[in-house]
């Protein structure tokens, strides 16, 4: 008996340093937010955002700072986790959720399974609109149906955006020509501006306010399931009006990822006790009022899951049957 008591004490004890040294790692740290896309997108602004707030919630109130890493729609941020950055809980990466449905649809380009890493949380649900510039005329789908070429811009093949525009484009008969060469959302909007493109499929909480109060652009498809209070009632959602249950289930496949929001991932390599304190500060953050204010004026929506809610809408995605999956890959990449 005494021996055994003396083997659990012993146990206590070494679970409590552990969880001592966890709590300490972070003291005189810095954690890197990795953004795999260019400044002033949607992604950059969620990944600033979580860098301005989420050390008040880590214990040992490490710095934070925003790295820039654009590159294969953001897949080369992705696997940056493993090939190159500090395993230890001091980087972290927020990438284009369409990445989740591509390395589904085309395997062989996008080689990474979302499966396997460390998921800190999502702060909120991309819900993406395809509009038309006010010059253009056009107010709504059948107006934009009507017009016999609509200029749009492309990041890369795979993003949201053009996921976006192929369902615009492949279901519902938008007569589309899309112009490759942008880095990012940001570029694609000024490009929007001097008159190069005609619209997008893009982000309706990264819209510029000065476009919005301008009524500047007219929104006339969304495809994400929920509708902002600043996005106008008629505006519909592509699932309720396909054309067909063939086309509502590719849709849905297509835009599922959506639903992860703009997502925080980091290495599978990141020991337990350090991803705790991660997740436990991300989930106290986002509903800290200061945080809520500071998104709010940026008007970035905050509908945030945790990393363990990310990690299952991913293996549903996952888990889709190959018929759909073969459908979609058709629309995708035809």
């Amino acid at each position: 008996m005494r021996r055994s008591i003396s083997a659990l004490a012993c146990v206590a004890a070494f679970a409590c340093a552990g969880g001592a040294q966890a709590q300490d790692f972070y003291k005189g740290k810095t954690i890197t937010v990795v953004v795999g896309n260019t400044p002033g997108g949607g992604f950059d602004a969620n990944g600033r955002l979580l860098a301005r707030h989420i050390g008040r919630f880590i214990p040992g109130n490490p710095d934070l700072v925003v790295s820039n890493m654009p590159g294969a729609s953001s897949q080369r941020a992705v696997q940056y986790l493993d090939q190159a950055a500090p395993r230890d809980g001091t980087v972290m990466t927020i990438f284009n959720f369409g990445l989740i449905g591509e390395s589904k649809l085309i395997p062989d380009k996008v080689k990474v399974d979302f499966t396997k890493y460390n998921w800190v949380g999502s702060i909120g649900m991309d819900i993406a609109v395809c509009y038309m510039w006010h010059t253009k005329g056009a107010k709504t789908l059948a107006e934009v149906q009507k017009i016999p070429e609509v200029v749009m811009g492309l990041t890369n093949v795979g993003t949201s955006n053009d996921v976006n525009q192929r369902i615009m484009s492949k279901l519902f008969g938008v007569k589309l020509k899309q112009v490759a060469g942008y880095p990012g959302s940001a570029e694609l909007r000024l490009a929007t501006e001097r008159g190069e493109l005609d619209g997008d499929c893009g982000a309706w909480g990264a819209m510029p306010a000065d476009w919005l109060e301008g009524k500047k652009v007219y929104p006339f498809l969304r495809t994400a399931p929920i509708l902002p209070p600043d996005l106008p009632k008629e505006v519909p959602y592509a699932v309720d009006i396909a054309p067909n249950k063939e086309a509502a289930d590719i849709i849905k496949f297509l835009v599922s990822s959506v639903e992860v929001g703009r997502p925080f991932i980091m290495s599978a390599a990141v020991p337990a006790e350090r991803m705790k304190i991660l997740r436990d500060a991300f989930n106290a953050m986002v509903k800290d009022p200061q945080f809520i204010a500071d998104a709010t004026k940026q008007r970035l929506p905050v509908m945030p899951r945790s990393g363990e809610e990310a990690l299952e809408v991913v293996k549903g995605i996952y888990a889709a049957s190959p018929d759909v999956i073969e459908a979609a890959r058709k629309l995708a990449n035809d």
